[in-house]
């Protein structure tokens, strides 16, 4: 018996001796898949002498593979170096790149990533006639790609009655004739694209029987990690590559599929044993990762499903902590109390900002949790996304209502006079720049009279964008900073396009431009604000968002991302925030038994990434489409073994309430702070005089007595210069000090 035989339970040690024939590793989560499929493979090239030519193992990521093999390599040596490993499209690319020509492609074929996909079907659509706003790339790109991970040809697509109605029932009739075109234009290029690379490989072994046949007595052994998450193309290869030897050997875990929006099929894990009757089915159920606690309250959530794999997870360690819940009047407020958790669990017990995740369904969720972090002072990364005022459609936005409040803005013209699209070029903006420069005077300018210096084409969308700037100039006049920012949103296109686009990455952008307008509103309804107008709002959150370029390499920082981001991660304390019915599960994942169940098997993804302690969040009231909503907890709460759980009372002063009946207490026990909470005093406004007229701050400098129409009068403190906005440090008498944003802020010097 080999050393590394020695460290396996026992139902590990019959996963990687059991080599012959197909068999089912059903892998509970932190299980150690991952080592027995190592061995597995080490196993197969030490002890049975397999060459390593005649392996196949397919991964999802390119990490997985790596890693897998680093790990083979330290037991068997640098044979590990000749397997055939890598992600599906990684070692089908190799193998289509050497049968390619039997499908009319060179060897040495482009492959295109999903940019160049786009821009050829942008083309496509534009030669057509056909309107970008109806037939947005993102949308017609990933209809394409759906229909290639259903083994659905352009020729198939355009006979098929129920796609072609579902395109003309969505005012796309043409999407198959744009996918004939795009496939035709990417065979005459000699490329093609990801989707490609397993559609191919499938038509490849479909048409050319002898090349199926030469890879079926060349690969011997098939092994596939996360086989939950193989789509159907996916799973036909494996099968017709494995139909002579029947050496196929699956991981994965029925309650992990959380990917349907990408094409996995969760059928393909749960009726594996039909396509195989002599499948040896291996379960490995005992859990490394988590406290016992945690270990049987995500059995208690798994086990509501009807569609799934039985098994038992189970793990000798601790018994742990109960988890806690933690309850909060507003989205806000959750992440006050999220963050001052970790602060205290971290002064507490002498761990690392690294220790902890906060995880959530949607990006959108990402916002009020990194203001509360930034407040405190708490250092975190963004995984798998970028910071919520770092996201395009957010800068877009608030370019957008920087330039109705600062016409002289040239960064945020540029930004925004071409989107949603307008058609005016760079080439036009370049003009318009070099004439104000010329003529020494502001774009603004040039753009109310741009027909001399772009000429007569594009002076009539110019003359439509400066029309429609100044109508949002009168109303951020006369309208709160909601009101007005909602009616940019609206008046510019932004939103219409973004509601538009219902592709997953579509609906994301959606929300996360809705979460600025929360944002917004949320900041109007706020009673201790004097200033409620747009100025006011773009000054604060520009003193937020100036903190998001942190460019330190310390890697000791709190974790935030989806839950869907998490997977195959793992973390000592978890916090799982939004716990709110149709937040978590989503309102758009719960038309079917299908789609709530994938919903729990996220949830249970999500309680399975906590080492020691798990923390579950949610809000009472939230801003969803700029109106406060009164929210309920999510029924995934109620799926919890209530035995596993507990209220936290560490900041409401409420008193433990027993667990079967914790939603009823909470709720009347927020309800109580907040009836019995006195009123906040609020600071006497200062009122400016009626002469009242702001100065050229140009030449303020440090020392300067100034006055401000709202906080009174003060002292330059320090000024700073290194932005694109000139910021200045104010100690107001009456409120202390601030730090305004010259371009808004309304000062009178007072004092030289």
């Amino acid at each position: 018996m080999t050393d590394y035989l020695a460290t396996l339970n026992e139902p590990q040690r019959e996963g990687v001796l059991t080599t012959d024939g197909p068999c089912m590793l059903i892998a509970g989560a932190g299980s150690g898949k991952t080592r027995v499929l190592t061995y597995r493979i080490a196993h197969l090239i030490q002890q049975k002498g397999v060459d390593p030519f005649s392996i196949m193992a397919l991964t999802f990521t390119n990490k997985a593979a790596k890693e897998m093999r680093e790990r083979i390599e330290k037991v068997v040596g640098h044979d590990a170096r000749n397997l055939w490993m890598g992600t599906f499209h990684s070692v089908f690319s190799r193998i289509l790149r050497a049968e390619a020509h039997h499908l009319g492609y060179p060897h040495d074929f482009t492959i295109y990533d999903s940019d160049d996909s786009k821009s050829l079907i942008r083309t496509i659509v534009k030669e057509m006639g056909l309107d970008d706003t109806v037939y947005k790339v993102n949308t017609v790109y990933s209809r394409i790609s759906a229909a290639k991970n259903r083994l659905i040809s352009w020729e198939d697509y355009l006979r098929n009655a129920e796609l072609m109605g579902d395109d003309a029932a969505n005012l796309r009739p043409e999407i198959g004739k744009i996918y004939k075109t795009y496939a035709m234009r990417c065979f005459k290029s000699g490329a093609m694209d990801f989707d490609d690379l397993l559609f191919n490989t499938d038509k490849l072994f479909k048409e050319h029987l002898e090349v199926l046949n030469k890879y079926q007595h060349r690969i011997h052994y098939v092994l596939v990690d996360e086989f939950q998450d193989t789509n159907l193309c996916q799973y036909y290869i494996i099968r017709k590559l494995s139909s002579v030897k029947e050496n196929v050997c699956v991981v994965g875990d029925d309650a992990q599929s959380i990917y349907a929006f990408r094409g996995a099929d969760i059928t393909n894990i749960l009726n594996f044993e039909r396509d195989y009757p002599d499948l040896k089915v291996i379960k490995l159920e005992q859990n490394y990762r988590s406290t016992q606690n945690i270990v049987q309250a995500a059995n208690s959530v798994i086990k509501r499903n009807r569609a799934q794999l039985p098994k038992n997870v189970w793990t000798a360690n601790e018994e742990g902590n109960l988890i806690e819940l933690i309850k909060a009047v507003s989205d806000n407020e959750e992440g006050r109390l999220v963050a001052t958790s970790i602060f205290q669990e971290k002064m507490q017990h002498q761990l690392k900002f690294s220790d902890f995740a906060i995880l959530y369904r949607t990006n959108s969720q990402s916002r009020a949790i990194e203001e509360a972090l930034r407040r405190m002072n708490i250092k975190y990364k963004v995984v798998g996304g970028l910071s919520f005022y770092q996201r395009k459609e957010i800068k877009d936005l608030l370019a957008y209502l920087r330039f109705t409040m600062n016409q002289q803005d040239e960064a945020s013209f540029r930004r925004i006079i071409n989107l949603p699209k307008r058609g005016i070029g760079d080439s036009t903006v370049d003009k318009i720049v070099v004439a104000a420069n010329d003529h020494g005077t502001s774009i603004w300018e040039i753009l109310q009279n741009a027909t001399p210096f772009v000429g007569g084409r594009v002076a009539g969308p110019i003359d439509d964008f400066v029309a429609m700037i100044k109508r949002f100039t009168i109303e951020i006049q006369r309208k709160d900073a909601y009101d007005a920012a909602f009616e940019i949103a609206k008046g510019s296109g932004l939103l219409r396009e973004l509601y538009e686009d219902k592709t997953v990455e579509g609906l994301s952008r959606y929300e996360n431009v809705q979460e600025l307008l929360n944002a917004i509103k949320e900041y109007v309804d706020d009673p201790e604000r004097q200033d409620k107008t747009l100025g006011a709002f773009l000054q604060e959150v520009s003193l937020v968002t100036g903190q998001d370029e942190d460019k330190d390499k310390d890697p000791d920082k709190v974790t935030l991302m989806t839950i869907h981001m998490a997977k195959g991660l793992e973390f000592k304390y978890v916090y799982m925030v939004g716990m709110e019915e149709d937040l978590f599960p989503s309102q758009m994942m719960i038309s079917s038994r299908a789609e709530l169940e994938e919903e729990r098997r996220l949830f249970y993804v999500a309680i399975t990434r906590a080492e020691k302690r798990l923390f579950l969040s949610y809000a009472l009231t939230r801003y969803r489409f700029g109106r406060l909503k009164n929210c309920e907890p999510s029924r995934f709460l109620d799926d919890i073994d209530q035995s596993f759980i507990k209220v936290s009372t560490k900041f409401s002063g409420l008193e433990s309430a027993p667990p079967s009946d914790y939603a009823k207490k909470l709720v009347t026990g927020i309800k109580k702070t907040i009836t019995s909470a006195p009123p906040a005093q609020k600071p006497t406004a200062y009122k400016a005089p009626a002469d009242f007229v702001p100065s050229d701050t140009s030449s303020l400098k440090e020392g300067m007595k100034v006055e401000h129409p709202k906080f009174g009068f003060g002292t330059v403190l320090q000024m700073d210069m290194s932005g694109a906005d000139r910021k200045a440090k104010i100690n107001f008498t009456e409120i202390g000090e601030k730090t305004l944003l010259l371009s808004f802020a309304k000062l009178r010097i007072v004092e030289n």
